[in-house]
């Protein structure tokens, strides 16, 4: 409890708004997916995020991004559901296309022959990983993708 004490204390009065909304957020996330799944539940946040243009993040950006990315993971780990990734991820996700942002979430896993099969869900933001956990992964190719 002592390092958690810490660490809210640690963060200034902004972050912590954030990270309490990122708490808030997350179990409505955990709740749509229950309910609508995947494929609905990204189609309800690209509507509600939309932006006419979307704007190229600065180096600033980004560094918020990866702050914001940091407070996500903490809210999934210490909030009021446990949130993988993929909960996670559409959190940011949302909130970076709210901002005016293009980002991209991807979806994929560590290409290892020997491991067990091991998705993983993260979000880039002008094709840098926000967090320092999800390199290594390779994302899924779609269908007549060239990438």
């Amino acid at each position: 409890m002592g390092r958690r004490l810490a660490g809210w204390r640690a963060l200034g009065w902004g972050d912590r708004w954030r990270l309490l909304a990122c708490m808030a957020a997350l179990p409505l996330l955990h709740a749509s997916l229950a309910t609508l799944g995947y494929k609905r539940t990204r189609r309800v946040i690209e509507v509600l995020s939309r932006r006419p243009a979307p704007r190229t993040a600065s180096p600033a950006d980004v560094a918020a991004a990866q702050r914001l990315a940091r407070l996500a993971a903490i809210a999934g780990r210490y909030g009021f559901v446990d949130a993988t990734c993929l909960r996670q991820s559409l959190l940011l996700y949302c909130w970076l296309r709210r901002r005016g942002f293009n980002p991209q979430l991807q979806l994929g896993m560590k290409p290892d022959p020997q491991a067990t099969f091991g998705a993983h869900a993260w979000v880039e933001l002008d094709c840098q990983r926000l967090m320092p956990g999800d390199s290594g992964h390779r994302a899924f190719q779609r269908p007549g993708d060239t990438h």
